[in-house]
């Protein structure tokens, strides 16, 4: 059986006669262009939606954290009793040597990153390929959000744990006693600037799945979300484990919502397999565009 071979930079085709029996058999090389096939059809969109499962998600994610937020910050104040029994040998080691930390300016800086991180995907846009699907993208950026702000919110609501600052002597009593106090479970800025700044370098790494440039925006994310857990850190809002646990929820949330939207059919190759007839011979036409 003979089998004709055509490479170009468009095209890999292949013709397998169907009768290996024929003496005479002729090879044609027959251009990608002038088989009707699917690689003529539209590009699929970069994400898809299944709305039945995606509005209603978005919609609870984010009605729950609005609801929640206006809780979170007007907790029931403590007692002075309940501050002055505070003691640090009641913290886990692992985050014991944070008690005490307070710096109001490290406070006030972080503000800086959590407000500035939230704008930050419209840059995305300034990209024609992204700005054509700006309503998707922007709607995959408000779910990861709202997830992230869900998750943020319950834990906070549910759990009263002191903040480092609480700890620190040096703060009047009556200074300590509001219920932001109680909200050290788990880190709300470094979360959200976590999925802020990991959604932008995902999304344009999946547009852009060959460009250098989407590494620059993964070391942004990590540079801005490290210095985001740091300020927090040195301002005495959170413990370790709090930063961790928010750190991990945003970039989960930041990366996994486009990852799981994202559609599957860019990963198949674009393939054609046809019926070929060329005279006596008859065959398949196999063609796989590069």
């Amino acid at each position: 059986m003979l089998t004709g071979i055509f490479i170009n930079s468009r095209a890999q085709e292949v013709v397998m006669p169907a009768d290996s029996t024929q003496k005479n058999t002729t090879i044609t090389q027959v251009p990608a262009d002038s088989v009707k096939s699917d690689t003529k059809s539209k590009k699929p969109s970069m994400y898809c939606f299944n709305l039945w499962a995606d509005i209603p998600i978005t919609a609870v994610a984010a009605g729950w954290s609005a609801f929640a937020f206006s809780h979170i910050y007007s907790k029931t104040p403590s007692t002075p009793e309940q501050i002055m029994a505070l003691d640090k040998n009641d913290i886990p080691k692992i985050d014991r040597w944070a008690a005490g930390m307070s710096d109001e300016n490290a406070d006030a800086t972080s503000d800086y990153f959590f407000y500035g991180s939230i704008p930050v995907p419209l840059f995305l846009f300034l990209d024609k390929k992204m700005r054509k699907d700006a309503l998707k993208i922007s709607f995959l950026y408000l779910e990861a959000m709202s997830i992230t702000g869900m998750f943020y919110t319950g834990t906070v609501y549910f759990v009263d744990r002191y903040r480092p600052e609480t700890y620190d002597t040096n703060i009047p009593v009556e200074s300590r006693l509001s219920g932001n106090y109680k909200d050290a479970f788990l880190a709300g800025h470094p979360a959200l600037v976590a999925t802020g700044l990991f959604f932008t370098a995902k999304v344009y790494g999946d547009y852009n799945p060959d460009k250098a440039f989407k590494w620059v925006l993964y070391s942004v994310a990590i540079a801005g979300t490290g210095a985001t857990v740091y300020l927090r850190h040195k301002a005495g809002k959170h413990f370790p484990t709090d930063l961790l646990t928010g750190v991990t929820l945003g970039t989960l949330s930041g990366i996994l919502v486009p990852h799981f939207h994202k559609n599957k059919d860019l990963n198949k190759p674009n393939m054609s397999l046809l019926p070929y007839f060329n005279g006596d011979t008859k065959g398949i036409y196999f063609a796989y565009k590069f």
